[in-house]
């Protein structure tokens, strides 16, 4: 390969072309994944904002809903006297509503896990309360602490910092980090629930950092595929242009090999009006005169 390289005029300006090609398109590459990554996690930022202001929204209007039928009062809306219910660690509560909403909102909820970048989305009250989890976290109790830890999740009060922050927000698509108590870490976006004018809680919307990062990823790669393949192509079209704007020089060569043997009858003849035809002309007046000089001395020999 070196040696082929060497020889050859067209590979080496390939090679160097190339070689600030490869520069270009690494910077380019990195700018553009950047770019893009930050475009992703502004698309998903945007749509989990949209998506727990919906959710607030609808669980708002659900539970205003109850009240003007007569299901519940207001009073019993906003019920923080937790009841325990026996034998669970982490402890889970009933409260006044909680039975309703275990009907009502629970489809609601279980739409937004349409979106595969959801893993959770859920109503908490003021204080973290969640009477309500997705059917994926909802499952019936085994008496496995680990397992009910991760698929039992519902009418538990989330009180860590970020549950509590996310509970009390009153901005629409306040973004958290949120490490779970299953080890998961996901973006947190929450956005209040109003109920009766009254803020209740807040609607949780939690996304997945892996899909993120693993979306990114794939972006990432298929960006340097692309630009890889470009560069491959790119060595083989300017070998061949440079290999065929050489083809000159390759006659030239033969020619002036012939020259130098002391054929001095065939004509220089290079029909461009570069570089490569400025040497043509020369080596043809070269030519005419050497052959003119060999005449001369012919004739003075005779």
């Amino acid at each position: 390969m070196i040696d082929f390289i060497s020889k050859r005029i067209a590979a080496k300006v390939s090679l160097y072309v190339n070689l600030v090609l490869l520069v270009v398109l690494a910077i380019g590459s990195f700018y553009l994944i950047m770019k893009q990554s930050a475009a992703l996690e502004a698309q998903l930022l945007e749509r989990g904002k949209t998506e727990s202001i919906v959710g607030a929204r609808m669980t708002g209007a659900l539970i205003e809903e109850a009240v003007d039928n007569g299901v519940f009062t207001v009073t019993d809306a906003f019920d923080t006297a937790y009841e325990s219910i026996p034998d669970f660690n982490p402890p889970k509560f009933h409260t006044k509503y909680d039975f309703y909403l275990d009907k009502a909102l629970l489809g609601i909820e279980d739409e937004f896990l349409k979106d595969e970048s959801v893993v959770f989305a859920v109503a908490v009250d003021i204080n973290g309360y969640l009477p309500t989890h997705n059917t994926r976290f909802n499952a019936p109790p085994t008496g496995n602490r680990e397992r009910d830890l991760t698929l039992n999740r519902s009418k538990r009060i989330f009180a860590d910092p970020v549950g509590i922050a996310a509970a009390k927000n009153t901005a629409p698509g306040f973004l958290q980090v949120y490490k779970r108590d299953t080890g998961e870490i996901m973006w947190d976006i929450s956005s209040p629930i109003f109920v009766k004018g009254k803020h209740w809680g807040g609607f949780r919307i939690g996304f997945s950092l892996e899909r993120i990062t693993a979306a990114k990823t794939h972006m990432a790669l298929t960006i340097t595929t692309i630009m890889a393949a470009i560069l491959v192509a790119s060595f083989f079209l300017v070998f061949f242009a440079v290999n065929r704007s050489l083809q000159p020089i390759k006659t030239l060569t033969a020619i002036s090999s012939r020259l130098a043997d002391g054929d001095l009858n065939q004509k220089i003849e290079v029909k461009t009006k570069d570089e490569i035809g400025k040497l043509a002309d020369v080596l043809e007046r070269l030519r005419f005169s050497l052959k003119a000089a060999m005449e001369r001395l012919a004739r003075k020999a005779s």
